[in-house]
């Protein structure tokens, strides 16, 4: 939830949000707030949601933006158009005349065809962000229904969501979807999306694995003032160093490595770099 609505500038941190969700007062645009209650609200009720019911897309629209805009709940009666940041016109929404049918149709194509879910899922996705079907809140929408379609096919995308897929990727993301508009094909966002999910995949195996591995013991773990010689010893034989792999050298949970890596790149030791859809380190002296 948090992460759909960072993609759409919402401005309120993940403390923030936990707050709101918690009762407390919150200095904060009334509109971010009202976002953030109407998401968890929608998110909890989840499960009551049919993926294949277009009376339950509006329903869930409805709510998500509830407040917001005259139109919440409904198909949109006016055109729209789609922007980027420099307010240059990326297509145009399907007439409004003809938003109803061609959702319906997306949404029973989506439920009959033989087509893999975890394809039918991103097709919808993409299609539905090119139809444009409401005023406001496509973005969330889309996002929400990929993980709702996904996560009733199977049960672990409850809790990895495409929207925290794609929060970390949101630049790749918009490409992709600019990329199937100028092909005409939703060949680039489903690519996208694959790799996205695949990559979501294995840092989750990892940290399972992490979690479920046999503790070492602690004469096999270096001491915390042994951990960079450690780290070292690695970046001399191997370019770069993941989480994961800090991890395993140093027997400590991802979130300690995670302190650790941020550490090292504070002081000077490590440089921060995007490699393929994860984050990687490597050292900052020369080899």
């Amino acid at each position: 939830m948090y992460s759909s609505l960072a993609i759409e500038q919402n401005t309120l941190t993940l403390d923030q949000v936990t707050a709101v969700l918690n009762g407390k007062r919150v200095i904060a645009p009334p509109k971010d707030i009202a976002e953030v209650k109407n998401a968890y609200e929608i998110y909890e009720r989840l499960d009551e949601l049919d993926p294949f019911d277009v009376e339950d897309l509006l329903k869930a629209h409805g709510i998500m933006v509830r407040g917001l805009t005259a139109e919440a709940g409904q198909f949109r009666s006016g055109n729209v158009g789609v922007v980027d940041a420099e307010g240059r016109v990326l297509h145009f929404g399907t007439l409004p005349e003809y938003v109803p049918g061609l959702v319906c149709q997306l949404l029973d194509w989506v439920k009959d065809s033989p087509t893999p879910m975890l394809i039918k899922s991103c097709v919808f996705h993409y299609e539905l962000e090119l139809i444009h079907p409401f005023a406001d809140g496509n973005g969330r929408i889309g996002r929400l229904w990929h993980t709702l379609l996904l996560s009733r096919w199977q049960p672990l995308f409850a809790w990895l969501p495409v929207e925290s897929i794609i929060h970390d990727r949101q630049a790749d993301y918009y490409a992709a979807i600019h990329a199937s508009n100028d092909a005409a094909s939703s060949t680039a966002f489903i690519a996208f999306m694959l790799e996205a999910i695949k990559a979501a995949l294995i840092e989750a195996i990892e940290a399972t694995a992490q979690i479920t591995a046999p503790k070492e013991s602690a004469a096999s773990t270096p001491a915390p003032e042994n951990r960079w010689p450690v780290i070292e010893a690695w970046l001399k034989e191997n370019r770069q160093i993941k989480n994961a792999d800090v991890q395993r050298l140093l027997g400590v949970s991802t979130a300690t490595a995670s302190r650790l890596l941020r550490d090292w790149t504070a002081s000077g030791k490590l440089i921060k770099l995007r490699v393929g859809s994860y984050w990687s380190y490597r050292s900052t002296e020369k080899p």
